[in-house]
């Protein structure tokens, strides 16, 4: 037992979480490991056990004076000319076995035993001659011509060598990148990866929280191939693919993972851009090749993931015909989808959070059958994914999941997760034991409007401005019926506003004008509050002009609430009009709509600046604690201006006990002032 936890350890890899774990991992063999491996034995083998080692090094001086005086040599022989190999006689090489142990090549005993340098071979003759003149048996040089065929051969195709090697290298990294995995000339092959009996996805629907709808439309898919006849046998045709639709982080490619696990089928999974490559009719290619796969592995299913990517409609490329190959990806993808038998047994499932652009050829029945639309969770949808995230958390006992589901409305399954993810990041820096709540209220803040910067320097005029700046869009939020009840204002400067007002937005399916105009007056309040105390307007309003223009424009041209233009929508909704230059109207209607978009505007600034000062007081008296406390909350504007006549207990949550406790607050109705 002990023996496999050792095994296992040495294989685990380092854990944030437990630091103290070990952190070993079991080196890949590589091939050049090998090549090594084999050279160094060679070399040794070489070095130490080969018998033929070359002669050892010496000069004419030692020559002359030791060996030619003691008549050891046998003979010499005078190699191209430039060199002498000296042999010695075998009765003699006792004499120098100290010089031939000491150099690292040792001679063979056959010899050579010693070479050297002649310069030029008459200077060498003579010397010769004059060594030996008292010498009776003269030795006479021996002349030899030899080659190196190696080094010769070496000399003539090295450069070649070299160039084949330098040629090689760059066709491996081009391999690396254009080619993918299967290398240049596999360049057309499908890259999708798959998912079948040898690797398994451990993602189950246990794991989708919420999606109650889009659960129940995959759930059948998945029953279509584990019992295919239950529907066959009716007459009914099982359908050919599914196109999940939603905003980003609701889930969708999550939701494709969990029928991958459920279904137990061959999964081949892969992004609408693996498609498009540098080589022309590449992207065609994948997809024969994508489809052939799936036919051999039948029934299983295919997941495209951001199938935007080359589904876009055909004839509105932004690039104005500059490049048609990913027109012809699109093609054959519309070929390949309806070229399969219909019980054939793979479907097609696809994400997208840009339908509007899809080719309608592409959207119609036979290729994605279906379209299941993935929303922002509801607040019991939130509760459920708040369950699921929550449960690798040490939490405290004051944490529950509705409270944390009602602080976070409009947040997608992926901000959830961040939420808590930042939460227990947060309590690790205050060096907790548990998560707490206000950890999680932290969190939202964190997420929605950036990180505080309590030290950045900001004048005493400017602090003044913005505390009368958020004291503006609380006084009149809090009057209004139909504006977000606003429950905390901050003049801490977080992210890139210097101050922020959070609201707390309504869960509401349709809006109508007057909850429209509320919203416009009351996000005209700071600016109105500048104008009224100060006489004068800064560019801290830069965040709200920006939000109630569009609403404006949005009110008269797409909404059809001015009576003037009446009741028409110019919003194309297929997003047919997206590169076009051309207006949906003629230049008179858009005057006219300018006209009611400045009309309104100004309407609901007069009508904030009359809120204001018919309650100048009470907008004082808050612009003040603001300044003193720099955090405020609903409980505040209470005591100040009394409760609301309209106020609905539920889903607000009152702050607890001072200034650090903060409240909920939808993310995308964050109101920021960037102040110059």
């Amino acid at each position: 037992m002990t023996e496999n936890n050792n095994k296992n350890e040495q294989n685990t890899p380092f854990d944030p979480v437990n630091p103290n774990k070990k952190n070993k991992r079991t080196p890949k063999l590589n091939a050049y490991w090998i090549y090594g491996i084999v050279a160094i034995v060679f070399i040794l083998i070489q070095f130490y056990f080969s018998k033929s080692h070359g002669p050892v090094e010496t000069n004419w001086s030692e020559v002359r004076s030791t060996m030619l005086a003691n008549r050891d040599i046998d003979r010499i022989v005078v190699i191209n000319e430039k060199k002498a190999d000296i042999y010695i006689k075998k009765d003699k090489l006792d004499k120098y076995e100290s010089m031939f142990n000491g150099n690292f090549l040792k001679p063979a005993e056959t010899g050579p035993h010693f070479t050297f340098n002649i310069g030029s071979i008459e200077t060498f003759e003579r010397n010769l001659s004059e060594a030996q003149e008292n010498i009776p048996d003269e030795i006479l040089p021996e002349y030899k011509e030899e080659r190196n065929w190696l080094g010769e051969m070496l000399y003539i195709i090295g450069p070649f060598i070299l160039f084949f090697l330098l040629w090689f290298w760059i066709f491996r990294r081009m391999n690396r990148g254009a080619g993918g995995a299967g290398g240049i000339f596999n360049v057309g092959k499908s890259q999708a990866r798959i998912f079948d009996k040898d690797q398994m996805v451990s993602t189950t629907f246990k794991e989708v929280a919420g999606l109650t709808e889009a659960k129940q439309e995959v759930e059948e898919i998945v029953e279509f191939l584990k019992s295919p006849a239950k529907y066959t046998k009716l007459g009914g045709k099982i359908p050919k693919g599914a196109l999940l639709v939603g905003p980003p982080g609701t889930g969708k490619t999550l939701l494709a993972k969990a029928v991958a696990g459920e279904a137990n089928v061959p999964f081949f999974s892969m992004s609408g851009s693996d498609f498009v490559e540098m080589f022309v009719g590449v992207g065609a290619s994948r997809v024969r090749d994508l489809f052939k796969q799936a036919k051999e592995k039948a029934p299983c299913i295919v997941f495209i993931d951001e199938i935007d990517a080359i589904g876009r409609a055909r004839g509105r490329n932004p690039n104005f015909g500059s490049n048609d190959e990913r027109e012809n990806t699109l093609n054959q993808l519309l070929t390949e989808m309806d070229g399969f038998d219909t019980n054939s047994g793979v479907i097609i499932l696809a994400a997208t959070n840009r339908a509007d652009i899809l080719d309608r050829a592409l959207m119609r029945a036979g290729r994605f059958d279906r379209q299941i639309n993935v929303e922002l969770p509801d607040l019991n949808e939130r509760s459920e994914i708040f369950n699921v995230h929550l449960r690798p958390l040490k939490l405290s006992e004051e944490v529950k999941v509705d409270f944390l589901s009602k602080q976070t409305p409009g947040f997608s399954g992926a901000d959830i997760a961040n939420v808590c993810n930042e939460a227990a990041l947060i309590a690790a820096r205050r060096n907790r034991e548990a998560v707490t709540k206000q950890d999680f209220l932290d969190a939202v803040d964190r997420i929605v409007g950036g990180l505080e910067k309590k030290n950045k320097i900001i004048s005493i005029n400017e602090k003044e401005t913005i505390a009368y700046h958020e004291a503006g869009h609380a006084t009149i939020s809090w009057l209004l019926e139909h504006a977000h009840p606003l429950v905390k204002v901050t003049i801490v400067p977080r992210g890139k506003a210097l101050g922020a007002a959070w609201y707390l937005p309504e869960e509401r399916s349709i809006t109508t004008k007057e909850q429209l105009l509320d919203e416009m007056c009351s996000a005209l309040g700071g600016r109105a509050a500048e104008q009224l105390i100060f006489k004068r307007v800064s560019s801290g309003a830069q965040n709200d002009l920006e939000r109630i223009t569009k609403q404006a424009y949005a009110m008269v041209s797409i909404f059809g609430m001015s009576d003037k233009v009446g009741n028409v929508s110019y919003y194309d909704s297929s997003g047919q009009s997206d590169y076009s230059f051309t207006k949906p109207y003629s230049e008179k209607t858009a005057e006219l709509i300018d006209e009611e978009v400045k009309i309104i505007i100004d309407t609901q600034y007069n009508r904030a600046i009359k809120i204001l000062e018919e309650n100048k007081d009470g907008h004082e008296k808050l612009a003040n604690l603001l300044l003193e406390r720099e955090v405020i909350f609903s409980e505040d504007l209470e005591n100040i201006f009394g409760k609301r006549p309209w106020h609905k207990e539920k889903g607000l949550v009152a702050p607890e006990n001072g200034d650090d406790k903060y409240t909920e607050n939808r993310k995308e109705n964050l109101s920021e002032e960037n102040i110059i």
